[in-house]
């Protein structure tokens, strides 16, 4: 395995220093595209698009099979949730036949599927607990969080009188335990009800381990509690679960990373504004193995916020407890999508889950199943600038040394790298496709100059130096994080035509310049969807794996979306007022659910 590996690592650098652009799945290209066009949901997806989608639910359903004996819990027509797959896969266990003697799911899925019946309504939009990634016999699953009264009753008063009077969510069934005796003896209290069978599906899927993304406690909306979590439940019932309150910006702060021309080094969260009051919760016992000093989490930026939030969950799924893991944040399809998204293509780099997988297999069956399919809704995001889908793959390149490798047995490290430049750690864009600099919420983020890694990294700054129009020069800030001292070059920046032919970009441009839809695709050579070139130095295989997962998503993506800039409102600042309180009453259909 290792030698094909190797092999495999050998021709995609020959492939790659040939000027060929890396392998792609041939799907991808049309799900970026569907992606980009509209949000998926169970229930439309025989209409426009409709036979498009069912390739994607086919090919999806083709990758799990490669690896996985799994069943497949219908939604077809949203019946369960509008916004999950019509084909949800509950994997039961890894086909080889050491694995299958090793670890084999014991979960009964007409059981599995009557208690998600049972307890949809617990969480917000329906969106409840759901098994995704199957790993050393654990469950990783996502979902939203605990829906709030308004909510709760408001959806229970609804399925009353459409369904005649009678509500089959409370139905009874043939095998009545004395688990369901006790629960609908005691309080009979919805809360009770619905929490209760939430719970009673966490644990038929043995999760431990619930990590909270959201920054609030309860997500508060003109004075009233929409939703919950179970970190503030008056009734302590998760109380036997191992809780995480590990907050982490919605997707929002990602046009904040997007203005900064994706630059996410030293992009640091507002803690102090008045909504944020969930503070960082971390049981004792998951943190001692990490080398984190977590009281300092409020002054790290973006990058190593996501890195100790991924070292975290990790080493929670790579512990001997057999236990399994929920993430969610509010509503599950932002930042949600984003960890488990790393979470599987980390595993993936390290050959413990979906081994038989290439880049841009594993690649397709991320971007399809873990965001498009689960409901992200990236056309509402494209058109704000927040580009949290975007920052997921880019973020790779910050994952692959051996710290984040799960392997026992570790591989020697790597020699240490050169700090000279590369296309790769430079971004310089023009002003003109640049978001907007002014905002109303410009309090939202603070920017430091000195990102605070690790003593000995490097971070890249891109600075322009001229006004618009005139001929500008760049200035690179390169800044030593063990030194308060910084270092400045810079050099005439090359007018358009005379920027270095990169075919990656070249092809991408002539893509994109054939549509009117992304002709605000940016043409720079250094912009960001610059395709890695190969490095002199010898790569780990996780770091090779990662990084052609990247250089295809930037391929693909440089070549169908694209990096967009966001109109500003022609109306100013009041306009964006009356922008900004018609999505909190619910007057812009697609852009009422952010996070």
């Amino acid at each position: 395995m290792a030698g094909a590996r190797a092999a495999a690592a050998a021709s995609a650098g020959s492939t790659a220093s040939s000027g060929n652009p890396p392998p792609q799945e041939p799907g991808l290209g049309e799900l970026l595209e569907e992606f980009s066009r509209t949000q998926y949901r169970a229930k439309d997806s025989g209409g426009t698009g409709g036979s498009k989608v069912e390739r994607i639910e086919k090919r999806c359903l083709e990758l799990f099979g490669r690896d996985y004996c799994f069943s497949v819990i219908p939604n077809v027509n949203g019946d369960i949730c509008g916004h999950y797959p019509r084909h949800i896969v509950f994997l039961e266990y890894e086909s080889s036949e050491k694995e299958r003697d090793t670890f084999q799911s014991t979960v009964q899925v007409s059981k599995l599927q009557d208690l998600i019946h049972r307890s949809k309504m617990a969480r917000c939009r329906g969106r409840f607990v759901c098994p995704v990634i199957l790993f050393k016999g654990k469950h990783i699953c996502r979902s939203a969080t605990l829906a709030g009264w308004g909510e709760l009753y408001g959806r229970s008063g609804y399925n009353y009188f459409f369904s005649g009077g009678t509500d089959d969510t409370w139905a009874d069934v043939d095998d009545v335990t004395e688990e369901d005796c006790a629960l609908r003896s005691g309080d009979t209290h919805l809360f009770d009800k619905v929490r209760g069978y939430d719970i009673r599906l966490l644990r038929y899927l043995s999760v431990k381990y619930i990590c909270d993304l959201m920054v609030e406690n309860k997500k508060v909306k003109f004075g009233m509690n929409v939703t919950s979590s179970e970190k503030v439940d008056k009734a302590q019932r998760y109380a036997d679960f191992t809780l995480l309150s590990i907050p982490y910006p919605g997707c929002e702060f990602f046009k904040e990373y997007k203005d900064r021309d994706y630059m996410a080094e030293g992009l640091i969260f507002n803690w102090k504004q008045d909504y944020v009051d969930a503070p960082l919760n971390i049981p004792d016992f998951l943190t001692r193995s990490l080398n984190i000093d977590w009281s300092q989490y409020q002054s790290w930026d973006l990058v190593q916020q996501t890195q100790n939030y991924l070292k975290l969950l990790l080493s929670i799924v790579n512990s001997d407890d057999d236990r399994g893991l929920l993430v969610h944040c509010i509503s599950g399809w932002d930042r949600t999508p984003l960890f488990i998204s790393l979470l599987r293509l980390s595993l993936w780099a390290d050959g413990l889950i979906h081994t038989s997988l290439k880049p841009a297999e594993i690649l397709y069956l991320t971007v399809a199943y873990d965001w498009f399919l689960f409901g992200h809704m990236l056309v509402d995001r494209l058109s704000k600038g927040e580009e949290i889908f975007f920052f997921c793959f880019n973020f790779l390149k910050h994952i692959t040394s051996e710290e984040f490798c799960l392997k026992t047995q570790r591989r020697k490290s790597l020699p240490t790298r050169d700090a000279g430049f590369t296309l790769e750690d430079i971004c310089m864009l023009r002003r003109r496709d640049r978001g907007s600099t002014t905002s109303l919420g410009s309090d939202f983020s603070l920017v430091l100059e000195n990102s605070p890694g690790a003593v000995g990294s490097f971070t890249y700054e891109a600075v322009e130096l001229g006004p618009a129009g005139a001929p500008t020069q760049a200035a690179w800030r390169k800044s030593h994080s063990s030194s308060p001292q910084s270092m400045l070059w810079s050099r005439p920046q090359p007018s358009e035509d005379r920027l270095p032919s990169h075919h990656g970009l070249a092809e991408a441009k002539s893509s994109s310049s054939s549509s009117s839809n992304h002709s605000d695709f940016f043409r720079m050579g250094s912009s960001p969807l610059e395709v890695p070139k190969p490095r002199l130095t010898a790569l780990s295989d996780r770091e090779t794996r990662l990084q052609e997962v990247r250089s295809a998503f930037l391929a693909a993506y440089s070549s169908t979306v694209g990096l967009r800039a966001v109109a500003p409102s022609p109306s100013g600042a009041i306009g964006g007022l009356l922008e900004q309180f018609a999505r909190g009453v619910g007057l812009r259909g697609t852009s009422t659910s952010a996070l």
